[in-house]
Order: C-alpha cells, then sequence, then structure tokens
C-alpha cells in the first residue's frame, strides 16, 4: 500500500496507542484527542477544523463500556459515541476530498448478548443498554455516510481487548492477582473471546481496502481459570487456588440484588460470570486473511 494521509481519533485511548503504533510506519498520520493530539477537541461537543483531505480514517474514539450509575451518566453514552461520530462525520464534508476509507471500531456488545457461542455478524443487533445501543447507532450512521458518498466502510467489532495495561475489568483481575486475593467463580470455566490489541491494531490497513463488518477474535476463547493462570506466571504469582462455588456466588449476587447499586455482585454479574459468550471470527479469516495470536501466547501485562 502506497503512503497515504490518516487520520485517527482516541489515539490516546488504549486500542488507540497500539493503533497509532502500527500506523505510523504506514504513512502520514494525524491524531485527534482531547489532548496531546493534532487535533484537540472532545468530538462529543463538537468537531475538528479539519486542515486537509484523508485517505483513511480510522475512528476509534468512543466511551468505553462501564456500567452507567445513573441517567446521566447513561446519556453520555450517546453524547461521545453517537454524536461524536456526528461531528467527526460532519466535519469530513468540509474537507476538499472525502477519505477513501473509513474504519470504525465498534463492539460485540451491539448483539446484546451475555451469553451464547460461536456468534457471527448476522445474528440480529438487540443490544438494550446505553453503551450497546450507542455503538448500534453509530454503526447505523457510519455506514449509511458511507454509502451515501462512497466510501469504503469497515466496521470491527471487538470482544475483549487485551494488552499491556488494559482497562476495565482486566486490570481489575491483574491488580488481583498482583495482589494475591483474586478467586474464580464456577470454576473459571466460562469462556469468553478475546483479541491482542496489537492484532487489531496491525489488520486495520488491511482491511481498509477490503470494508466490510467484522467480528476479530484470537479463535481460542481462554476461560477465566485459563487466563488467570497465565497472568499469575508472567507476574511470578501464585496460580489463583481459591474457587468460589456457583450455588454461593448466585446466593451472593441475590444479597446484592438486594442492596440495588451499591453491591458489588449482583444475580445478574453472577450469571455473567459463569456463561460462556464466544463469538465466530470466520468472515475475516476468509475475507481478510485474519490470523490472530493466540492472547494466552501474546499477553502482556
Amino acid at each position: 500500500m502506497a503512503d497515504q494521509n490518516i487520520l485517527l481519533t482516541g489515539a490516546n485511548g488504549f486500542l488507540g496507542g497500539y493503533t497509532k503504533s502500527s500506523l505510523m510506519q504506514s504513512g502520514a498520520l494525524d491524531t485527534l484527542a482531547r489532548s496531546g493530539a493534532t487535533y484537540n477537541v472532545d468530538l462529543a461537543s463538537a468537531g475538528p477544523t479539519l486542515n486537509k483531505s484523508y485517505d483513511l480514517v480510522v475512528h476509534s474514539a468512543g466511551k468505553a463500556h462501564v456500567v452507567p450509575a445513573d441517567a446521566v451518566e447513561a446519556q453520555k453514552f450517546f453524547d461521545v459515541n453517537v454524536r461524536g461520530t456526528q461531528n467527526l462525520l460532519k466535519a469530513l464534508e468540509l474537507v476538499p476530498i472525502l477519505p477513501r476509507a473509513f474504519v470504525f471500531i465498534s463492539s460485540v456488545s451491539v448483539y446484546g448478548l451475555e451469553s451464547g457461542t460461536n456468534i457471527s455478524e448476522t445474528h440480529p443487533l438487540n443490544a438494550s443498554d446505553p453503551y450497546g445501543r450507542s455503538k448500534i447507532q453509530a454503526e447505523e450512521m457510519v455506514a449509511a455516510w458511507c454509502k451515501k458518498n462512497q466510501v469504503i466502510c469497515t466496521v470491527l467489532r471487538l470482544p475483549l481487548i487485551v494488552g499491556k495495561d488494559a482497562p476495565g475489568n482486566l486490570r481489575s483481575m491483574v491488580n488481583g492477582i498482583r495482589k494475591g486475593y483474586y478467586f474464580n467463580i464456577a470454576g473459571g470455566t466460562a469462556r469468553k473471546s478475546m483479541v491482542l490489541a496489537r492484532d487489531v491494531a496491525d489488520i486495520i490497513l488491511t482491511v481498509s481496502e477490503t470494508g466490510g463488518i467484522y467480528n476479530l477474535t484470537d479463535g481460542f476463547h481462554p476461560n477465566f481459570r485459563e487466563l488467570s493462570a497465565e497472568i499469575a506466571r508472567r507476574l511470578n504469582k501464585s496460580t489463583p487456588s481459591f474457587n468460589l462455588p456457583l450455588g454461593l456466588a448466585k446466593l451472593l449476587g441475590k444479597v446484592g440484588d438486594l442492596l440495588g447499586n451499591r453491591a458489588p455482585v449482583s444475580s445478574a454479574k453472577v450469571q455473567k460470570i459463569a456463561s460462556d459468550l464466544t463469538f465466530n471470527d470466520d468472515k475475516a479469516r476468509k475475507m481478510i486473511g485474519w490470523k490472530p495470536t493466540p492472547v494466552l501466547q501474546g499477553l502482556e501485562i
């Protein structure tokens, strides 16, 4: 691929950092973030004033998946993920030439599932939570805009993203193992789809040439016991040995239901932890030559 002008949003985020490092080797890269970027702007509030046209736009900026404490927090998903996307698209229309390709970083949360196996891109988008619904709306907006303007459109639906200093639940697991208080629930046998951040970053240029909607996973889908054991090994810590039986976990979940938002656990959380949730990435393997590294092999702490 010839050198090209590339714009990356969310460049200071977790996945954005990996993507920035990968794309810097492939052309002239400009970045967009709240600070420390080529364009310093909060997309939820306003669009950037772009000073040139871009061949490729990678839209990685977004509000991550957390449980909102109230309606105000829930609205932030739509402010960032939907309005922010709209502001970016409007800004792109104000430069002389539209991009040739647009890559949108989405999530498997759009399917709205807490359990299931081998879920493909054809599954209905049934998300009912604010995060999932905001990602659906953003996907639809990007697809319609690309179709209208004849821009190659790519949507990457990602599961848990794994890499050095990963945020969210993975960070909590690493910290728990490091400090010796992590334990598995129901034997830690539930399998979850995961993908290495660097593998996602490295496939973006290739997939931007093709377009389409793709689930990306490592194809192995480790369970919690396997993942926690590998993290412990890399930290030179003992493998977590304590296991909370499912029956007791469900009892604690019911207590949490009574306590409401103040409780660290609920019946829904217990059910989620104890259930398989895996996604099928056969389409990416066939269409774009997706050959990911197993997470347990490429894990960085």
